[in-house]
């Protein structure tokens, strides 16, 4: 098989997953190094895919529904049940970034779309050696979220300032995440 019949099935099996695909696995499934698959995945981005790389695999982002950016705040021991409270009400978390004062946007990919994931998720940060994002920043952090419709996106909201976790923006803080008219909620 070569290069270009690889990216052909890569692209089929990215379709075709609603998880994510690690790249162990690919290498493994073609018989080529990691770094093979490395490459083809950013031969397929150049060509004009959008794949997302999470802590779990590879991706294709969705496309379909709304987003909204939320703002919140939570402790460490919080972190599961803020995730979940998104995911059970039909939401997928895209990421996670803080804004610093000094460094600007901080932003990690995370495409967390159910429990399993939040589960796979704590377990990772709890292992390792690393911190939170919050952390960076008093923790304060920011959540793209997808639903299907802005009824779901209102839902999230309403639970997560039940929750206390939603937290208000301040002044120096560049873009009002929330608001409509600045693009940001839909893409």
């Amino acid at each position: 098989m070569n290069g270009e019949q690889r990216r052909q099935k890569i692209t089929q099996m990215l379709r075709s997953e609603n998880a994510p695909l690690s790249g162990s696995a690919l290498a493994k499934s073609f018989a080529v190094s990691r770094q093979v698959i490395v490459q083809d995945i950013a031969l397929l981005r150049a060509n004009g895919m959008d794949i997302l790389s999470t802590n779990r695999g590879y991706i294709l982002r969705g496309d379909s529904g709304v987003c909204r950016v939320f703002k919140v705040r939570h402790e460490d021991d919080e972190v599961e049940k803020e995730m979940n409270l998104i995911v059970d009400l039909g939401g997928r978390i895209e990421d996670v970034f803080v804004y610093h004062k000094v460094y600007g946007v901080i932003k990690a990919d995370v495409n967390i779309r159910s429990r399993m994931d939040v589960k796979d998720y704590v377990e990772q940060i709890r292992s390792g050696k690393s911190s939170l994002l919050k952390n960076v920043t008093s923790g304060y952090h920011y959540h793209t979220i997808y639903a299907a419709s802005e009824e779901n996106l209102d839902k999230i909201q309403r639970e997560l300032e039940t929750c206390g976790f939603l937290a208000k923006l301040q002044d120096y803080e560049p873009v009002d995440f929330w608001s409509r008219e600045d693009g940001q909620n839909e893409k």
